[in-house]
């Protein structure tokens, strides 16, 4: 794997953020602007890769095979990543090594005049292929907009959910979300202290990193800092948080942003690495199954997947909310009634926004957000709860609620946790509060 054509993985060095044991690798190369702008043109191929053990330093312990930066590409893998491009006349231009899938993941570029869809049929009959797929695109699941009266429903959400009420005994403390998402506005001074590292996947921006209006949206509703005299109240403010880039905004000023299947996936092995307890897609797309493995592969190490509805033609269909594993969620509307979905509010939610502001956004985007803090204020408590016993817990806990537009069922945190801690009950007075 050449060095100009792979995209590895960076460690940004931001102010108030310190590292954790990713995968040590070369400082990355930008995201080539054409998987960006034409993706229909690459295809996205893993290899089976068994590496052979590599000599220990002196003074050095194998430290195993998760997380562990000993993972390597092999030369065989190499080699039939060479002769697939021979055989079918494409050219590589991104390569990776899975170290959870034990696969040398390639990226593709097609001829101009090649079919893709026939060149994925014979890249899948090659010996060593074990996935051969397009390289698709997902797009953040949300979108932001003005409020003229911007106090009326502040932060009603919190209360929807009875997050008050749930604060009493738990603040999400010891659990660790990774948001993988756009950049993250790191130095807001609702998140301090919040943010334990970041990854970026697309480029070597870090003012951009810092400027991104979703990741930072999504963030704040997870993590913002509570009791600090400023700003707004996390669902879980004593989380920490992986801010993850693997999606790109197509306009500075607004929220829609777009990923894809390379991307997305060094994201997912990126909270796999960082031992992440909860990992937050607040993105939707087509069914992909590198994702899925990934997904499949972080359930198995007992991570919570949470991600947003995917809506119109992708609802049977779509990532990440039919992959499986994952618990879906959608924004708590009336007649919503959708048994694969949870609930949560995503419209017209106060949260943060770059270079320390503050602005509504709504969306399942927010939706997503909202159930991953619920789910980490439950982890603080019981650390061993899997994903199917949480989505029971939530599912048991989803309440209706009046708002202006009519009645929602929505999940309520305090209840969800007092049935886990096996209390009696909520405050009613702070359990009905809306605004």
């Amino acid at each position: 794997m050449t060095r100009a054509g792979c995209l590895m993985l960076l460690v940004l060095a931001l102010t108030g953020c310190s590292t954790l044991a990713f995968d040590e690798a070369p400082e990355t190369a930008e995201l080539p602007a054409g998987l960006m702008n034409e993706p229909e043109r690459y295809v996205l191929v893993t290899l089976r890769n068994e590496p052979g053990p590599v000599p220990a330093r002196a003074g050095s312990s194998w430290r195993g095979y998760h997380g562990s930066a000993a993972y390597t590409v092999s030369a065989k893998a190499r080699s039939r990543a060479r002769a697939l491009a021979r055989t079918h006349g494409l050219q590589e231009v991104a390569a990776w090594p899975i170290p959870s899938l034990r696969v040398h993941c390639v990226v593709f570029e097609l001829p101009r005049d090649a079919a893709r869809e026939d060149v994925l049929a014979n890249l899948a009959r090659e010996p060593g292929v074990q996935l051969a797929q397009p390289l698709q695109t997902f797009a953040s699941a949300g979108s932001t907009r003005a409020y003229n009266d911007p106090y009326v429903d502040l932060q009603r959400g919190l209360h929807q959910m009875a997050i008050p009420a749930a604060h009493r005994w738990s603040r999400g403390r010891g659990v660790r979300i990774a948001v993988i998402d756009t950049g993250v506005d790191v130095r807001h001074p609702d998140l301090a202290g919040r943010v334990r590292a970041t990854r970026n996947f697309i480029d070597r921006d870090a003012a951009r990193f810092e400027s991104d209006r979703h990741g930072t949206e999504v963030a704040g509703v997870i993590a913002a800092l509570a009791d600090n005299s400023l700003g707004i109240v996390g669902v879980a403010p004593e989380v920490e948080i992986l801010a993850l880039k693997a999606c790109w905004q197509l306009d500075p000023a607004a929220d829609a942003a777009v990923c894809n299947s390379l991307t997305l996936a060094q994201g997912l092995q990126a909270a796999i690495t960082g031992r992440a307890q909860v990992i937050n897609l607040s993105v939707v797309g087509p069914l992909d199954p590198l994702l899925a493995q990934l997904i499949a592969e972080a359930s198995r190490r007992g991570v919570i997947v949470v991600g947003a509805a995917s809506a119109g033609s992708d609802a049977r269909s779509g990532f990440p909310s039919h992959a499986a594993g994952v618990i879906a969620v959608d924004v708590a509307r009336p007649h919503a009634r959708a048994p694969h979905y949870l609930y949560a509010p995503g419209d017209d939610v106060f949260t943060l926004t770059p270079a320390g502001g503050y602005g509504f956004a709504s969306g399942s985007s927010l939706a997503t957000a909202h159930v991953s803090g619920v789910v980490a204020l439950l982890l603080s408590r019981h650390p061993g709860l899997d994903g199917t016993r949480m989505r029971e817990l939530l599912a048991l806990a989803t309440q209706q609620f009046p708002t202006p537009r009519g009645e929602v069922a929505s999940i309520n945190a305090c209840a969800a946790l007092a049935a886990m801690l096996q209390e009696r009950s909520c405050p009613q007075a702070v359990v009905g509060a809306t605004r």
